[in-house]
């Protein structure tokens, strides 16, 4: 864990690999978000359950920075508007997001439609930094696409288009809002991240997003009935601001600073896969069958867009 203060340049070569194992436990933390999320979008207001979730990061982040660091840095006006843009997008717009699909689709259904991160990731990229997408790119992009609308529409694309299924609902609309937030946080990160430890970079974002959501969360305090809440509620949010928060973000961040945003979204591809088994494990959700083809489907679809990246 104390490595994760060191920006990725600062390591030693051996240890360099390092960096691939920790995306990877990101990825499974994240994936149990979905679990820890639908446990809290059932029996909490979203603003005041993401207020908890980033109530305890916080103190944890600047507990952490402290020790590991000596402090938080002073910011210069870029970087408060920087930091205060990656609370906005990655905090409050995706969990406000994350929340509400989890309160309307199952954990595993909600946490395949992850697998198109790097896909809008690659896309915004595109438009922003300039980067050109070859016909093999695009390919991927639209098979992608195509695995996305199985999950989306259950196997009955045919259906959908006569206007026979209710494929896309509000659930799977406020997913697509999440994963482009998403997408806004790591190239954000890219520009956060020159002046920036992933620590400082975190803790700021975290307190902008806390901060952020207080004021949403205001309006919801006093509704909210506290003393009917069991273990497993507490439990949730503390799961999610140690690992799916403190953990999760500042590796991600050390992902992004040694292997850029695009290729550190393709570990994103794992989420779903470790979503959908812990939701059956642990929720006992059901694993139907066009999760499965069209998941397998969209995950092809972003390693062919990612390999040109890496190339």
């Amino acid at each position: 864990m104390s490595s994760s203060a060191l920006p990725l340049a600062a390591l030693p070569a051996a240890q360099s690999p390092l960096v691939y194992l920790k995306l990877i436990f990101v990825a499974l933390f994240w994936g149990g978000t979905f679990i820890a999320g639908r446990v809290l979008a059932q029996q909490m207001p979203p603003m005041t359950a993401a207020s908890g979730r980033f109530g305890v990061a916080v103190l944890l982040l600047v507990a952490l920075a402290w020790k590991l660091e000596g402090g938080l840095p002073r910011l210069d006006r870029k970087q408060l508007a920087t930091t205060a843009a990656l609370g906005l997008t990655g905090i409050f717009l995706y969990n406000l997001c994350f929340l509400a699909a989890l309160s309307r689709m199952p954990a595993g259904r909600t946490a395949l439609f992850v697998a198109l991160n790097p896909i809008v990731t690659a896309l915004a990229s595109a438009m922003l930094f300039r980067e050109r997408l070859g016909s093999f790119k695009w390919l991927g992009i639209l098979l992608a696409f195509c695995g996305t609308a199985i999950v989306i529409t259950r196997g009955d694309l045919a259906g959908v288009l006569h206007g026979k299924g209710g494929g896309i609902g509000m659930g799977e609309v406020f997913m697509f809002c999440g994963i482009s937030s998403w997408a806004a946080y790591t190239l954000i990160g890219r520009v956060a991240l020159k002046g920036l430890s992933p620590i400082a970079a975190t803790t700021y974002a975290a307190m902008w997003g806390l901060a952020f959501l207080l004021v949403g969360a205001a309006v919801e305090f006093p509704a909210v009935p506290w003393h009917s809440f069991g273990w497993q509620v507490w439990a949730a949010i503390g799961y999610l601001g140690v690992f799916g928060t403190v953990i999760g973000f500042v590796w991600y961040y050390e992902g992004v600073k040694a292997l850029g945003p695009s290729r550190t979204a393709v570990f994103n591809n794992l989420v779903p896969v470790f979503g959908i088994v812990l939701a059956a494990a642990l929720l006992g959700e059901p694993v139907l069958a066009s999760m499965l083809v069209g998941g397998a489907v969209t995950i092809a679809g972003v390693v062919m867009t990612n390999r040109q990246i890496k190339a």
